[in-house]
């Protein structure tokens, strides 16, 4: 049978770090999963308002077509409801 040597029973022998610096290693692992889960939902949140921002958007466009035809091109005071016609150069 084959003698192991000092330096083969070293070799086997795994290394470790502290069990403090283990947890540290741990926690910040967990608060990084944390953090990107985080960051991966306000991106989701992000993207839905992006969409209701441009639908709100259109309709807004879409109103401002509606009275354009019915007063042709106009400025209103939104806080009267008061508006002037705008006047083409000529």
């Amino acid at each position: 049978m084959a003698k192991i040597t000092e330096e083969q029973l070293k070799l086997n022998k795994m290394a470790k770090i502290t069990e403090e610096q283990l947890k540290t290693i741990r926690e910040s692992q967990t608060k990084l999963s944390d953090l990107l889960n985080k960051v991966g939902y306000a991106e989701a949140t992000k993207h839905g308002l992006l969409h209701e921002f441009a639908k709100v958007n259109k309709e807004v466009e879409d109103f401002k077509a509606e009275l354009e035809e019915q007063y042709g091109p106009i400025n209103i005071d939104v806080e009267t409801g008061e508006y002037t016609e705008l006047k083409k150069n000529e």
